[in-house]
């Protein structure tokens, strides 16, 4: 009798251990899922910073209308997805701020969105900047002009702790800058090229690196994107009209849906 009930017990024992250490186990099927659920989406420039100016438009009013679209579409075809705008309407917020949105919000992915100009009026095409300084000479003209947004700011010396965009040597700063997000930042700029290329017939510039200020402090996968030039009379003339909104808007939300897919999978 005695035996019996000792081997009961032991059985009972036995059982109870996988939910005892289950705990402790790190396999795959006991892992969570990432699942991108919150992603904050910036329309660069706005309010008294109209951003480029083109002959006719103006880059903040291109930057607005295509990323409000952007939103629309994740909204329509990504329900599981929270869209956060840094702004919907024709608002100022800082360079700082835009970031911190992002942050404060927990987003899994910040996607800023812009349009270029060059003294050279022929330049055309669409690039895609993440975080990085490498080949910071050649790219230093677009850092800079972007950067300088903070000149327009109350008290930026202060803010920015004496940055000052037009200076290499601020950008020093910039080499202290977390990798922990460069490999995914790289996969989502590379898909948005890509869409740019192949669906929407665009001229590629491609994938660069950029120490941008929005780009630099974001605990997430960032990129900026850059539509066309405003510069050149015909992207501008395509960038100013609906379906050339829509079709870069497109690409762009394809671009973060594979982006979407694709880390969800691993």
């Amino acid at each position: 009798m005695e035996r019996s009930k000792n081997k009961k017990i032991l059985l009972s024992l036995i059982l109870c251990i996988p939910f005892v250490f289950g705990g402790f186990i790190t396999n795959d099927s006991m892992m969570p899922y990432f699942r991108m659920k919150k992603i904050v989406l910036d329309a660069g420039h706005g309010g008294k910073d109209p951003g480029n100016v083109g002959s006719k438009a103006r880059e903040k009013d291109i930057n607005l209308a295509v990323t409000l679209l952007v939103g629309k579409y994740i909204k329509e075809n990504m329900p599981d997805v929270q869209v956060i705008y840094t702004r919907d309407d024709d608002s100022f917020p800082t360079l700082k701020e835009r970031p911190t949105i992002a942050n404060n919000n927990k987003a899994d992915l910040f996607v800023s969105i812009h349009s270029n100009s060059a003294p050279n009026k022929s330049a055309f095409g669409t690039e895609t900047f993440v975080m990085g300084t490498k080949h910071f000479d050649a790219n230093f003209d677009i850092v800079k002009r972007e950067n300088s947004v903070i000149l327009l700011e109350d008290n930026y010396k202060e803010n920015y702790e004496g940055f000052d965009p037009s200076s290499p040597e601020s950008y020093m700063m910039f080499n202290l800058m977390s990798k922990v997000h460069f490999e995914n930042s790289v996969v989502l700029a590379d898909h948005v090229e890509t869409q740019f290329r192949d669906r929407v017939g665009r001229k590629s510039r491609g994938v660069k690196q950029g120490p941008f200020y929005v780009l630099w402090t974001p605990s997430m996968p960032s990129v900026l994107v850059e539509l066309g030039f405003l510069s050149n009379s015909e992207e501008e003339r395509f960038l100013m009209s609906q379906e050339g909104k829509e079709y870069m808007a497109s690409a762009i939300y394809r671009s973060i849906r594979d982006y979407k897919e694709a880390i969800e999978k691993n």
